[in-house]
């Protein structure tokens, strides 16, 4: 079963009130929310009025970096994840792609690491899918995920991606979570409407939903960070939801 939402980040210029607001007019149910904003490592009163908005909380949204932040940065991220009662929190492998990466090892050690505590706190260890970090091919996340028992994937399409890999992908790493937006060849840059690619989304969701598992489905880069786009880009990911 797939949880349509959205990553909070998605409207940074909006405050936590006006995102749930929109969130639920638009028949979302979940939410990401991120670290860097909404929701700061420590901040028990942002943490609270997250909570009071109604969403059910997908995931939190972190910027820890592995193997590159300091350990000691963890901390506060768990325990604000543990108030949000947050079922996974969101960290990125390193700052380097895979190609590039001088000490994988690093990256690999601290996810351990990750894990562990989190599973202390009740919560489980989430990757971006992401360029420039250790998950930004198919075949390093897959190894990745051998290397750090615990630790689940997330999943979101390249810039013009074509359908056939997204499938193999999504089929290969069964992500917790997909950002679910379009991009055209252009990337962040090119923006689109999420029924542009109605031929991805419609297979890609399909896929996500076969066995199923309970998985996140949250929007995210709408076009000129619009809410009117939003709201249509909302409409068409529940016309994908609904049989």
């Amino acid at each position: 079963m797939l949880i349509p939402g959205l990553v909070s980040v998605t409207f940074r210029q909006l405050t936590v009130p006006e995102i749930g607001e929109l969130a639920l007019e638009c028949g979302l149910r979940a939410v990401e929310w991120g670290a860097d904003v909404h929701v700061p490592p420590g901040d028990s009163a942002a943490a609270r009025q997250a909570l009071g908005t109604g969403l059910r909380v997908a995931a939190y949204g972190s910027y820890y970096r592995a193997g590159v932040s300091d350990r000691s940065e963890l901390v506060p991220v768990l325990e604000t994840a543990a108030e949000l009662g947050a079922p996974l929190v969101r960290v990125w492998a390193g700052t380097s792609g895979s190609a590039e990466c001088a000490d994988r090892g690093a990256v690999v050690e601290a996810l351990r690491h990750a894990v562990e505590h989190a599973g202390v706190m009740g919560t489980k260890i989430a990757l971006e899918y992401h360029r420039n970090t250790l998950t930004d091919t198919l075949d390093s996340t897959v190894r990745l995920l051998d290397e750090v028992d615990g630790v689940v994937p997330y999943w979101q399409p390249r810039g013009g991606q074509d359908v056939s890999s997204a499938v193999h992908e999504v089929r290969t790493l069964e992500p917790v979570t997909a950002h679910v937006f379009s991009w055209g060849p252009g990337g962040y840059q090119d923006r689109l409407p999420l029924a542009a690619r109605r031929d991805l989304w419609e297979p890609v969701l399909t896929e996500l939903a076969r066995d199923g598992v309970e998985r996140n489905a949250l929007l995210e880069f709408v076009r000129d960070d619009s809410p009117e786009q939003f709201r249509e880009d909302a409409k068409t990911l529940l016309g994908h939801l609904t049989p």
